[in-house]
């Protein structure tokens, strides 16, 4: 038996139908393939998307909390500690002393009396004064004191008093430069008498001055006056110039009492003074066996 030649056993129509069922499944699972491979593309495209959107965020976030922090801490840096607690401005150290301890003795040789009958005598004076300055502003200072001085005086007996003294306050408002007034007003009240303290011998002198510069920290002038009850007359300018050598040498040529003054250290002056003194003072009996005019009681007696 010959066989047609174009007669495939394999193409047989229960195998055709096989074969296209077998088809269409597999174009179905094509299609279900490529539907999940699109899902899973569009699934992880979403994921991939929506996972870079959360990084970014994230990013951006740290990226704006790093800025802040670092904002923070400039200005932290820049305003410093916050538990730093506000503290005053130093006080500038007091340059001036506040205790003045003065003793001072004169001896005057041998000089005639302005009335030559009365001859001649000589003089011991001595001189004891304690201040403090208390601090009020600045350098402005109110000082206070006590002094007592004594005149003795030898010679001819003449009839006048052998000795004068005074006891008496001290109370001055200042401004101090380099341990100097430069400005000064100072009240003296005491008792100025021979022997016996009374009411009237009591007295309250003073003296005012004040200093302006002539010469930049070199050359200072000076102009004030003095007054008392007791001295004749009442009121006595006086004045002069303050000339700074060096922080240890200076000359105070100011009238009544011009010096040179050396300072070795802080604690101490030498000093070369000359001194134009008129003192006034309550005496009781004055009997000059000589001169009757001075016969006089409760009298005052100015030395100069």
């Amino acid at each position: 038996m010959r066989l047609n030649p174009t007669t495939n056993t394999s193409d047989s129509p229960l195998k055709r139908q096989r074969t296209r069922k077998s088809r269409v499944f597999n174009k179905g699972e094509i299609r279900l393939a490529k539907m999940v491979r699109f899902r899973y593309i569009a699934f992880t495209f979403l994921i991939r998307y929506v996972g870079s959107r959360i990084a970014l965020t994230i990013v951006k976030t740290f990226r704006n909390l790093a800025t802040v922090l670092v904002l923070f801490g400039v200005a932290s840096a820049v305003a410093g500690p916050t538990n730093v607690e506000l503290q005053p401005p130093p006080t500038p150290a007091d340059e001036n002393s506040h205790d003045r301890f003065s003793y001072e003795t004169t001896y005057t040789f041998e000089s005639d009396f302005t009335e030559f009958k009365l001859g001649q005598g000589d003089s011991l004076y001595n001189d004891f004064s304690y201040d403090h300055r208390f601090l009020i502003t600045g350098k402005w200072y109110l000082r206070m004191g006590v002094e007592y001085e004594r005149y003795d005086f030898g010679g001819t007996n003449n009839g006048l008093p052998d000795h004068l003294q005074a006891a008496s306050g001290h109370l001055a408002f200042e401004y101090v430069v380099k341990d100097f007034p430069a400005v000064s007003i100072e009240l003296d009240p005491g008792v100025y008498f021979q022997d016996n303290v009374t009411w009237n011998a009591f007295d309250m002198p003073g003296k005012a001055y004040v200093t302006f510069p002539l010469k930049t920290d070199k050359i200072f002038g000076i102009v004030g006056f003095a007054w008392g009850s007791f001295q004749d007359p009442p009121v006595a300018p006086g004045g002069g110039i303050i000339w700074i050598f060096s922080d240890k040498l200076r000359l105070l040529g100011v009238f009544p009492r011009p010096a040179l003054i050396y300072q070795p250290n802080e604690d101490w002056d030498l000093r070369i003074t000359g001194e134009l003194t008129y003192t006034s003072f309550r005496t009781y009996d004055v009997v000059s066996p000589t001169e009757h005019k001075l016969n006089l009681h409760n009298a005052l007696v100015q030395y100069s």
